[in-house]
C-alpha cells in the first residue's frame, strides 16, 4: 500500500514477538517498545537531512554531515506513545517534544482530546507521531488534524502495530502522510482491539487494567 512502510527487520520482529507474549512483564515489555522504536527510527529517518558543521577531529579540521535535531518534533500519543519517544531521543536528544493526549471513549471507541502541548514552528520541522497501536485510526486522524491546523506539513506515524482498518482510515483522510510499522496485523475485533495484537499497550507498559 503507497504510504506505508511494514518494516521487517530481524531484530524488530523478534521483539516483537516477545512484546505479543502475555507473559511479558511491565519492566520489559517498556524496554522492548523503547529498544523497537530506536529500530525503527532508523528507518523513519532514513531521509533525513543533513547539514554541514565544522570540527576539529585530533588531527585537523573537517566538514562533516550531522542531524539538525531541533528540526524534528516528536508527538506522543499519551500515554503510552511516552515510552516510544523515550527510545527515539537516545538517537536523537535535541528533537523537540510536544504532547497530545487522547483517550478511545470504551463504547463509541472514538477519540477523546484531553490535552495539548506542541512546539513551535511546526511548519519548519519533521513532525513524527508516535503511538504503539494504529486500531481503528480515531485518535491517529485527530493528531493529524491538529498538527496540520498548527501548521505541520511533514507528518509521519509511527506505531509497533497496525489494524488494516486504522491504516486505511487514516491514509484515506491524510493520504500526505506516511505510516511507519512492524506489523500490519489481521484485523480489530468487537471491542476494538487489534488481533493477534498485544492487548492493551498503555495497560501492559504502566501495569494498569
Amino acid at each position: 500500500m503507497k504510504n506505508l512502510v511494514e518494516i521487517k527487520h530481524p531484530l524488530i520482529q523478534h521483539k516483537l514477538a516477545l512484546l505479543r507474549d502475555k507473559h511479558t512483564e511491565p519492566k520489559e515489555f517498556r524496554e522492548l517498545v523503547e529498544e523497537m522504536s530506536a529500530l525503527l527510527a532508523y528507518e523513519v529517518f532514513r531521509d533525513l537531512q543533513l547539514v554541514e558543521v565544522e570540527i576539529d577531529t585530533p588531527l585537523t579540521k573537517a566538514t562533516v554531515s550531522m542531524v539538525n535535531g531541533k528540526r524534528i518534533a516528536l508527538i506522543p500519543i499519551l500515554r503510552a506513545g511516552l515510552v516510544m519517544a523515550n527510545g527515539i531521543l537516545r538517537l536523537v536528544p535535541n528533537a523537540r517534544v510536544g504532547h497530545l493526549g487522547i483517550y478511545r471513549d470504551p463504547e463509541s471507541l472514538a477519540p477523546v482530546p484531553y490535552y495539548q502541548k506542541l512546539p513551535e514552528h511546526l511548519e519548519n520541522m519533521e513532525c513524527i507521531i508516535l503511538d504503539p497501536m494504529l486500531a481503528t485510526g480515531g485518535s491517529a486522524v485527530h493528531a493529524v488534524n491538529v498538527l496540520k491546523e498548527k501548521g505541520a506539513k511533514n507528518i509521519k506515524f509511527v506505531c509497533i502495530i497496525a489494524a488494516p482498518e486504522g491504516v486505511n482510515a487514516l491514509l484515506q483522510l491524510h493520504p500526505d502522510i506516511w505510516i511507519f510499522t512492524a506489523s500490519v496485523d489481521q484485523y480489530l475485533n468487537s471491542h476494538g482491539y487489534i488481533v493477534p495484537g498485544l492487548g492493551d499497550a498503555g495497560d501492559r507498559l504502566f501495569g494498569t487494567k
